[in-house]
């Protein structure tokens, strides 16, 4: 499995936890000190992975990628820096700033997971079973004949620059997809939790009125069995990991043709409700 693009992210706001300080707001911002240790820079320093301690009144202790504003931000800085920073988190983004060395350790290198072989464009993707919002249980393979986009989320999750956009990009997608003349009109949206034990059925359908009202039209809620997902996640690129009440993962979004094959794949957020459009009506219109 490859670890670059990996964009982690929490299940588990940390219960019960009181901040020392109260964080500070500003116009729908909310702004948590936070301290911990770079894991690795990318080449274009937009973002930073930081293995941080518990960030009181958010988050517990986990190791996830942050955006940064500002690719000055991380000027100076490389892994195995130990640093205080802050945590922005507004109703749309998240971002880390003001990163402040204050230490240094050695990074221990994990030992390289086993290779599994990967599903590409052009593959079947296996007949995965699901339970959707309404507890019925269904399988890919009853949507033969439509394009199918999917995602994995969870109810819980509490940044809004990962699970939520992944939400809030399928509402726009559909939008484009309903308001589109002399379209393809075989086409679904399918958003999937790994968290099936907390995200049960009446979850679901209270956590997707929040996205798609009342309009349940061409986009399903649904949850993935943990056994389904160890087969599947590997082959998708998708990891999981549970560790101390906590979920990381990071970001897989799949196209389908009507045929079940893999049309394209998207990793992490940053594609557009609009490229996801145009994937899901050029899948459609394959044979």
């Amino acid at each position: 499995m490859k670890l670059a693009g990996f964009l982690f992210v929490l299940l588990l706001l940390a219960a019960g936890c009181k901040p020392a300080a109260a964080p500070s707001a500003d116009a729908g911002r909310q702004t948590y000190a936070a301290h911990g240790t770079i894991q690795k820079i990318p080449a274009d320093h937009r973002s930073v992975t930081i293995a941080h301690d518990a960030i009181p009144g958010y988050m517990m202790a986990m190791t996830m990628d942050f955006p940064v504003q500002d690719t000055n931000t991380l000027a100076g800085l490389a892994p195995g820096d130990v640093i205080n920073f802050q945590l922005v988190v507004s109703t749309n983004d998240d971002w880390v700033q003001n990163l402040q060395h204050v230490g240094q350790t050695t990074l221990s290198t994990p030992p390289a997971p086993a290779p599994v072989p990967e599903l590409k464009p052009g593959d079947l993707m296996p007949d995965v079973e699901f339970t959707t919002e309404s507890g019925a249980r269904r399988h890919f393979a009853e949507f033969r004949g439509s394009a199918v986009a999917f995602t994995f989320f969870f109810t819980r999750c509490p940044l809004p620059d990962y699970c939520p956009r992944m939400n809030r990009n399928f509402a726009a997608t559909r939008d484009l997809l309903l308001a589109a003349t002399n379209a393809p009109a075989n086409w679904q949206l399918l958003s999937l939790s790994f968290d099936p034990d907390i995200d049960t059925p009446a979850t679901l359908a209270t956590y997707a009125s929040a996205y798609r009202g009342d309009n349940p039209n061409k986009w399903l809620f649904a949850s993935v069995t943990t056994s389904a997902l160890t087969d599947i996640a590997p082959r998708l690129d998708l990891m999981i990991m549970r560790q101390h009440g906590t979920i990381s993962h990071n970001l897989r979004t799949i196209v389908l043709d009507p045929q079940g094959r893999i049309h394209h794949l998207f990793d992490g957020n940053t594609w557009t409700p609009q490229q996801l459009a145009n994937a899901l009506l050029e899948a459609a219109r394959q044979p």
